[in-house]
This record gives C-alpha cells, structure tokens and sequence, in this order.
C-alpha cells in the first residue's frame, strides 16, 4: 500500500508539502499516527525511522505561486501526485491511499478516506514525512527572512505571523489569495 497525504494547506506562506510513503509490511513501525497529534521530537525520530524502513518514501511540494493558480486543494493533490510520482516502485503499488476527501487526478486507481492519517499507517508515515519536510523548509526560510520567525509559526496565521504580516508586509512566499495577506497587501496600496 502506498500512503498520501500533506501539510501545509492553512498556512500563509510557504509551499504545500506532500509525502508518498510504502511501508514494508513486514517491518513494522510503532508509534504511527496523525502527525499532528505528535510533538516535534516525536515526529522527527519517526521520520528517520520511516526514511529508513520504508520500501520506497518521496516528498514533493506545491510552491505559493502554483496554490495561488490553481487554489489550495488542486495545489495539494499536485503536490500528492508529484510525490507519487517520484516513488522508486510506484509501478508495484497494489492500494493507494490519499488522506482526505478527494483522490489526484492522473494516477492510477487509488481512493481518498477521510482521516486516514490517523488509520492508515502508510498515510499516517506520509503524514509525518510532510510535516517535518515542510517544518525544515520553514526553518530555513526564516534564515533567510529573520523578520519573520517561521521556524517558531511555520507560517500558519498565529497572532505572532499576523503581527509580523501587518508591520513588515508580505513576502513572495506568502499566499496572496489568503485573507490575511491579501489584507496586508492592500494596507500597501496607494489610495
């Protein structure tokens, strides 16, 4: 079985993150679960663990400017497809399971679930990998943008990113069809 599934879609900056993950059925990995429901620590321990036990693992993301074209659930089944996509052996997938409500186009046969990153273990690995790829892209990008602290918000609207949006404006690698930073992009208009 293959697992799908992404982080990142109610962020306001930053890409949206996909994981394809085929575990080994005979080696298997404790302690699966909606990413989540999981500390940090936790999730960067299994990540190794999944990275490593795996059959075959691939991360893929979808930037801002493609979220902005295509609107944020196309943007995520993109992102799901193109992890799929990169498999080693997604040629030997014999189920494929996308978290949520909607299965991406051009693959083969497979079915959403709503939830199944919290019962699906390979969904539930996909969920992790996701999650702690797109947390490392967001560490870096506050590197890169001190002004903004991204390792701390992730680019999620916290009070704290909400704040920062309002005194500094938004960067290109924030969502311009999200409320928020539409709102500061405006406040930046010439009346």
């Amino acid at each position: 079985m293959c697992g799908l599934d992404e982080a990142g879609r109610g962020a306001l900056a930053g890409p949206v993150v996909a994981a394809a993950v085929v575990l080994n059925p005979c080696c298997r990995i404790p302690g699966l679960m909606d990413s989540k429901k999981l500390s940090a620590s936790r999730r960067e321990a299994l990540a190794e663990v999944i990275r490593n036990r795996a059959l075959s693992w691939s991360v893929a993301k979808a930037s801002p400017a493609e979220i902005e074209e295509l609107n944020i659930l196309q943007a995520s089944l993109l992102a799901m497809r193109r992890a799929f996509l990169s498999l080693e052996q997604n040629a030997d997938v014999a189920d494929i399971v996308a978290d949520g409500r909607f299965y991406p186009d051009g693959m083969p046969c497979g079915r959403a679930l709503v939830r199944a990153d919290a019962t699906v273990p390979a969904v539930s690995a996909a969920s992790i990998l996701a999650k702690v790829h797109r947390d490392a892209l967001m560490c870096q990008l506050e590197d890169a943008h001190p002004q903004f602290a991204f390792a701390r918000h992730k680019g999620y609207p916290t009070p704290q990113h909400l704040r920062e949006l309002a005194v500094h404006g938004p960067l290109r690698l924030h969502r311009a069809n999200y409320a928020p930073v539409k709102k500061a992009l405006q406040k930046d208009l010439p009346i």
